[in-house]
């Protein structure tokens, strides 16, 4: 495919060592020698590919010096877009950058959309869309396990896969289509009934064992919401400052100080937590409290981990004893805090209420228990299950919801021909199954789709 060429800053905005601004296109080498100029009057376009080259960037009409930079050289197809690809190596201060940047567009390059360089990789057939999407993923990992699974998905551990369940499919439709052009043969149709049912069922396992992923990989892709709850004073803001390890929320002995939501990532035993402090759910005339308690069960609502705190130096109350309805049926930790301190607290009680929940205890004040905390963290949610290197990970939505469909379409399939339904309608479910599949990598998918998965990377990438 023939594109424009486009430019765009590819490192963050900011003061800093280096930044780099990227063209990509037909005319990426020449824009850059229009403005290049080295102490031995080199020309870029003279020069071989995959070379980097040491000189200045001067106003074309003016001969006045831009910035003193270092252009790195490499011409397509050997490129991350598969086309020619310059790399402007400048200052990294936010004028500097800035002014780079201007003139290159005043030359002839067309500032690049957001993602549109990962954009080109895929619709010039470097990438498909699953190892689009990964690149993206690995920019936002928040834990090593997640850069791990991102760094599978681009390297396309999920493509060979997706792309092996396609082929079986299609190779399934050829068999059909042979008993469809050959009918007087009658044993055509009961060996082509049993290869459907045979390569679907094997394609359905195949399904199944990517969506046992799909969960740890959700979270591994998007963080664990995990929401502090908890009666005023209990030790909900101490717990978010130990595991963020700094000190984000006020912590003081009166009760009702967090009166909002605050929000952290952390990275606990390679798991990655939205971290959620909640204002101490009670009853008060507080206005500004009261709002604050009422957005704390909003968030309960939508939490994917709950920590209950309790005070181990307090009677359960009755707003203890709610809590624990409130969240039932819910993946929980219940931490008792303050051990510290002598011991009011019914632990029988607490021991009944908890039942089939985890339960930690802790000293925060005596940074006492945290350990114990995160581990339990990790085993809820990883236990039996240690990363892999083998295993390929399903973490983004898109895929998942696909798969699932993927999964319906086939079992209809399989049910289809087990029932003896003509072949030409069981035919039906096992192209939409392949169908559905090429969503995934993209050889399938519609345009507006493409357009819009890319508009959410980020400019210069």
């Amino acid at each position: 495919m023939d594109f424009d060429t486009i430019s765009a800053i590819s490192t963050p905005m900011g003061e800093g060592a280096i930044a780099i601004v990227r063209l990509s296109g037909d005319e990426a080498v020449q824009i850059a020698d229009r403005i290049f100029k080295s102490p031995s009057n080199k020309k870029l376009v003279e020069q071989p590919s995959h070379t980097i080259h040491y000189g200045h960037l001067v106003e074309t009409k003016t001969g006045e010096v831009v910035e003193e930079v270092m252009v790195s050289l490499m011409r397509g197809p050997k490129t991350f877009t598969r086309e020619d690809v310059v790399e402007i190596n400048c200052h990294g201060g936010i004028v500097s950058v800035n002014r780079v940047l201007q003139l290159v567009l005043t030359n002839g390059a067309r500032l690049a959309e957001p993602g549109e360089f990962t954009k080109r990789a895929f619709l010039n057939g470097r990438i498909d869309l699953s190892q689009a999407e990964a690149v993206m993923d690995l920019i936002r990992a928040k834990s090593d396990r997640a850069m791990n699974v991102a760094l599978g998905q681009m390297e396309g551990k999920l493509s060979k896969l997706i792309s092996s369940l396609r082929q079986a499919l299609l190779e399934t439709l050829a068999q059909v289509e042979v008993n469809i052009d050959y009918p007087e043969y009658d044993d055509v149709e009961e060996m082509t009934q049993s290869t459907i049912i045979e390569k679907g069922q094997w394609v359905k396992s195949e399904i199944e064992r990517l969506l046992q992923t799909s969960s740890q990989g959700k979270i591994l892709r998007e963080g664990l919401s995990t929401v502090i709850i908890g009666r005023p004073n209990v030790g909900k803001s101490s717990l978010l400052n130990s595991l963020v390890h700094e000190n984000k929320a006020i912590v003081t002995d009166i009760a009702g100080t967090t009166r909002d939501i605050i929000e952290e990532y952390v990275n606990v035993r390679g798991v990655p937590l939205r971290l959620v402090d909640t204002a101490g759910i009670r009853e008060t005339e507080d206005i500004v409290e009261r709002i604050g308690v009422e957005r704390s069960r909003q968030v309960l609502k939508e939490a994917d981990l709950i920590l209950l705190l309790l005070n181990y130096s307090e009677e359960l109350s009755p707003e203890d004893e709610r809590l624990f309805e409130a969240i039932e049926g819910m993946d929980t930790i219940v931490v008792i805090n303050k051990t510290d301190l002598p011991n009011k607290l019914n632990m029988e009680r607490v021991r009944e209420l908890s039942a089939g929940k985890k339960l930690v205890t802790t000293s925060l004040l005596k940074e006492e228990g945290v350990d114990s905390l995160e581990e339990a963290i990790a085993e809820l949610f990883f236990e039996g299950s240690i990363e892999s290197a083998d295993l390929t990970y399903v973490s983004n939505a898109r895929h998942i919801a696909l798969l699932h469909q993927a999964k319906n379409s086939i079992e209809d399939a399989i049910e289809a021909a087990e029932s003896g339904v003509p072949i030409d309608m069981v035919q039906i479910d096992v192209t939409r199954t392949w169908e559905i599949l090429g969503e995934i990598i993209g050889d399938t998918v519609q345009e507006s789709l493409i357009n819009q998965l890319f508009s959410q990377f980020c400019l210069g990438k």
